[in-house]
């Protein structure tokens, strides 16, 4: 491929630019700014389509972690929406139910709801517009329909046995009688529609002011009839689910009420120059951090752009920065994470020294005085899995169809969504919405939508890293990007869909754009690759020692090349790896925006 092909052309212009892996969220971020909003009303407004136009993906009852720049403060947060565990979801909880690992579907996984206390924290905040107007287009979306793209498409017809046997609260939505929707049909969720109605009217009443109609929205969902819904489907239903079991859920209405969005500063690396900011340990994300702090450490720049050494430089990478996520991250209000330990330099170096040009296939965390955990990593490379009832009951959190162990991630090639925006302003927002999708758990019915998952990522075992403790938030791996210049104001932002390889392919990306100076569209297009080395994140955490993937249009010659060098590379499709989006200002002022095509259904927006 022409280092200057690109599919798509790169968006430039001086008003706004939005991005986003559907177009209808791009849209609808594009609109908010036209009327005189902000970024924070548009990434909102974007945020609450999304949960209706991919639902597969997303939904309100799941979490969504938001790294942002306040042109007006100049301040770089983060807004922490994962959830965390329910009061009841002990260790002993668990075992007393027989079970070895938390499932990766049903009630028992589900944490407390995040997503829509952040977007409503971020509005209250830093928006402008009405709450009606920024929740205007999700409430019609839900009620008058939308198209049933693809991959939506997918998922339903390989759940459609699960939903009519076991859930057929997801049925009565997803189904037409328990038969299949025509793809490219309208998808209606009046109860989706209805619930986010009542929350506008109700907050309504309480006053005419912006803000407080806000955080009344706020209370009403931790307090009011959304709590009481998700309180009653929880204690009084049993589902079956992956265990084979029926079980209820643990979340009660007082976990919800105790539960509230909140700020906290990133974590932040420097490379070529510019400063990049992810969540932190809680999160997967600064195993970004770790990742350019290496490839910079090899000279990454000495090596040419998409050849076989590059791909197999950054797959060694990736093996040693994600068995140190497997080894130390966990939520820091719990564990100590010895973070700076891991991105200084004499640390950095030292693993640096362990990639040479041949594929390593063992376990490499870094050994740290007083910290780490031994991850049992033979039982998860060693692991029997029943494919066919993971098909089945649409485990885990898709991550691309060149994958070989499909079936132990998902079922739809896909998977979480991601919206960026920039204003005219300077303000700059970029969020990894996930959780909560319609193959997560059974929905609950005055709702329209389900309880997540996201417990499925921490572990039985009191001394690992992610070990499930009430009020502990899970490791996720959802993790957008927000890049500065050396002078602190906003760069970049990014993010994509993935599970385990967001991170992965954001560092490719990163590498490509800020190291060798290719365009947004131009680095977001090169062919996608990955690993699947390490214990997925996912139910039921299986490893894949020295797999990798890629798309075939690396080319003959290098896919033999990896080979040689011992990868065991799977070769996907032309265009199967990786759904970046990504916005950015210039040092002139000029907005750029460009998105992935793959999955044909990510578009950028702006002018």
């Amino acid at each position: 491929m022409s280092p200057r092909f690109t599919t798509r052309p790169d968006l430039t212009g001086h008003f706004g630019m939005a991005a986003s892996t559907h177009w209808l969220a791009s849209q609808t971020a594009m609109r908010m700014l036209e009327i005189g909003g902000n970024a924070f009303d548009a990434a909102a407004a974007a945020g609450f389509v999304l949960q209706v136009a991919e639902p597969h993906l997303n939904g309100p009852l799941g979490e969504v972690p938001i790294i942002f720049h306040d042109a007006t403060s100049g301040k770089t947060r983060v807004i922490c929406g994962q959830g965390t565990v329910p009061a009841a979801a002990t260790i002993a909880r668990f075992e007393a139910l027989g079970v070895d690992q938390i499932p990766g579907t049903g009630l028992l996984a589900a944490a407390i709801p995040g997503a829509f206390d952040a977007w409503m924290l971020m509005l209250q905040d830093h928006g402008s517009l009405p709450l009606a107007t920024v929740m205007e287009p999700a409430i019609s979306y839900a009620r008058d329909g939308v198209p049933i793209v693809p991959r939506l498409m997918k998922s339903i017809t390989q759940l459609q046995g699960w939903f009519n046997r076991a859930w057929p609260e997801n049925a009565a939505i997803y189904l037409r009688d328990g038969a299949l929707p025509a793809e490219g049909s309208l998808l209606c969720n009046p109860a989706l529609a209805d619930m986010y109605q009542r929350i506008l009217d109700e907050a309504a009443e309480t006053s005419t002011d912006r803000e407080k109609q806000i955080a009344a929205a706020r209370q009403i969902w931790k307090t009011g009839f959304v709590a009481e819904a998700i309180d009653t489907f929880s204690r009084t239903t049993r589902h079956l689910d992956i265990t084979g079991q029926e079980n209820s859920g643990l979340m009660t209405g007082d976990d919800l009420a105790g539960w509230s969005a909140t700020y906290e500063d990133p974590a932040t690396g420097v490379f070529c120059g510019k400063t990049i900011c992810k969540t932190q340990a809680w999160g997967q994300g600064p195993v970004l951090l770790q990742g350019l702090a290496l490839a910079k450490a090899i000279g990454m720049s000495d090596i040419e752009l998409d050849s076989a050494r590059f791909y197999h430089a950054l797959i060694e990478v990736m093996k040693l920065t994600y068995a140190d996520r497997e080894t130390f991250y966990g939520d820091p209000n719990f564990i100590d994470v010895p973070l700076s330990t891991l991105l200084s330099a004499s640390y950095v170096e030292a693993r640096a020294r362990l990639i040479s040009d041949r594929a390593d296939l063992t376990w490499r965390p870094g050994t740290i005085t007083g910290f780490g955990y031994q991850v049992d990593y033979d039982a998860a490379a060693n692991m029997e899995i029943d494919k066919a009832a993971l098909l089945a009951a649409g485990i885990g959190e898709p991550t691309s169809k060149s994958q070989a162990s499909e079936a132990v991630a998902g079922i739809v090639n896909g998977d979480t969504c991601h919206i960026n925006v920039v204003d005219k302003w300077g303000n700059m927002i970029s969020a990894t919405p996930s959780g909560g999708w319609m193959e997560s758990s059974p929905i609950i019915p005055e709702l329209g939508v389900c309880l997540g998952t996201r417990l499925q990522m921490m572990r039985l075992d009191p001394d690992a890293p992610d070990a499930l403790v009430p009020g502990k938030r899970p490791r996720t791996t959802l993790t957008p990007t927000l890049v500065l210049n050396d002078d602190g104001s906003p760069y970049l932002a990014c993010g994509t869909p993935g599970g385990d390889k967001q991170d992965q392919w954001q560092l490719a990306f990163l590498i490509r754009h800020l190291m060798y100076g290719q365009s947004l569209q131009q680095a977001i297009d090169a062919p996608g690759f990955g690993s699947s080395h390490w214990p997925n994140s996912f139910y039921p955490r299986q490893a894949e020692p020295g797999k990798m993937s890629i798309e075939s249009r690396a080319g003959k010659d290098i896919i033999a090349d990896l080979r040689a060098r011992g990868h065991i590379v799977t070769v996907g499709d032309a265009w199967s790896e990786g759904w970046i989006c990504a916005s950015s200002i210039a040092p002139d002022g000029q907005l750029s925006a460009a998105a992935s095509p793959r999955g044909v259904q990510a578009y950028a927006v702006g002018r």
